[in-house]
């Protein structure tokens, strides 16, 4: 008869427990619908010991409430970053919960929730980068990455800010696993200008997009490819490995990554970059007249041949890339803006040999050839400049260069036209 009181006793604790948890949650909702979202948060943390053993009803609504109750903290700027996180937690929750259960009424909801979570770290994200905060950026896309890994964009992009924050180490590991899922990034977008915004809108297909042109509220169709990413992921791999001091390992991932993914050139380059930084330049060489012999008129290839040649200071082989490029293709503007780059710095020895001068006749006269030799280097570039210009009359860099240019060699004329077009 005692064992029997005691079992009677637990049932009724429990029921009193679930009264409890029961009472709490609808009074969390109150206060939500009341718009004191720190007062339902509060509630729930009171009632958060409680939900382990609930039914799996009682489970899904006290996530439901919670993932809504720190979502709208998060909405009123209150410790924005650290509710979504719980607010994305409590929704993943609850949809594990009604999975397990069978029993689906607030999972869509949630998922709809998480988007919007997922667009917010995006958005704060790139808000984060603007002012340089590079560090925050690359957590808050590595978050939105886990709340939908199909979205491997945002991995890759978490990955590369985590380089521009200096965190290697962070950004190895997601190199890592984008190694490990096989990510290229390759794509295809098709885009319209939408005839209201002004802005491009990305379409899924090409039919979508053409339709839209049809139907008018879309013009300037055009189709982009967007190239693989596994050259820079893997070269970035191989960077940090060999800033680590482990040259071994680096050359190890690139040699793997090739062996996957024989036809990307763009692996190529990077382990002949790879060996140009640990100055084998004999395999360096080798690699890149494999890349030549295989792609002889890929005008991208050509021109990442001229990058890698300006990196190691061989301003000879990239100014021959570059007008290689321009040959296979005349619009290839980064070719023209990065060849009047590499002649530009020319400049800095000229001018700092004029600093060091003196006014002896034998000091002014070095000068005079020193200034007409820095004119010629003016005049070189005045071609490629405004060919850029041409192909880019946004681009306020190559305009300002350009007129840097007209200016330093008194060319009034065109400088007021330049300026005038400006």
């Amino acid at each position: 008869m005692k064992s029997k009181y005691v079992i009677l006793a637990s049932a009724l604790l429990i029921s009193v427990a679930t009264f409890a948890q029961k009472d709490q949650i609808k009074a969390a909702e109150k206060a939500l619908k009341k718009g004191e979202a720190q007062e339902a948060a509060t509630i729930l943390q009171g009632a958060e010991y409680l939900v382990t053993n609930a039914a799996e009803a009682e489970k899904a609504l006290f996530f439901f409430i919670k993932g809504n109750t720190f979502l709208e903290l998060a909405n009123k700027n209150i410790d924005t970053d650290k509710n979504l996180s719980t607010a994305a937690a409590a929704y993943q929750e609850l949809i594990a919960v009604e999975k397990e259960s069978g029993k689906v009424k607030y999972s869509t909801q949630a998922a709809t929730s998480i988007t919007d979570i997922k667009n917010k770290l995006i958005n704060g994200a790139i808000a984060d980068s603007k002012v340089e905060k590079h560090s925050e950026s690359a957590k808050k896309l590595y978050d939105a990455y886990l709340l939908d890994k199909k979205d491997t964009i945002n991995l890759y992009y978490a990955a590369s800010t985590y380089v521009n924050s200096k965190e290697y180490d962070k950004a190895l590991e997601l190199y890592d696993v984008l190694k490990k899922l096989n990510y290229s990034g390759k794509a295809t977008n098709y885009l319209a200008v939408n005839k209201v915004s002004g802005q491009e809108d990305l379409f899924a297909t090409a039919q979508e997009r053409d339709k839209m042109v049809k139907l008018g509220t879309h013009e300037k169709p055009k189709t982009e490819v967007v190239p693989s990413k596994r050259g820079e992921i893997y070269k970035n791999i191989a960077l940090i490995l060999v800033q680590n001091g482990k040259i071994e390992e680096a050359k190890k991932a690139v040699s793997e990554a090739r062996k996957l993914n024989p036809e990307d050139s763009s692996l190529v380059l990077t382990e002949a970059n790879l060996y140009l930084e640990t100055k084998d330049f004999e395999t360096y060489k080798k690699l890149i007249g494999e890349v030549l012999e295989k792609s002889p008129n890929d005008a991208d290839l050509v021109f990442n041949l001229g990058v890698i040649s300006g990196n190691a200071n061989n301003k000879a082989e990239a100014e021959k890339y570059y007008l290689r490029a321009i040959e296979i293709k005349p619009d290839y503007i980064n070719a023209y803006i990065n060849l009047a780059a590499l002649k530009l710095e020319a400049e800095r020895p000229i001018i700092d040999e004029m600093n060091k001068l003196g006014t002896s006749t034998k000091d002014m006269k070095r000068y005079d050839e020193l200034k007409l030799k820095r004119e010629n280097v003016f005049k070189s570039v005045i071609p490629f400049l405004k060919k850029g210009y041409e192909l880019d009359p946004k681009n306020e860099d190559v305009a300002k260069t350009l007129l840097n240019v007209y200016s330093a060699l008194e060319m009034t004329t065109e400088y007021k036209a330049l300026k005038a077009k400006m």
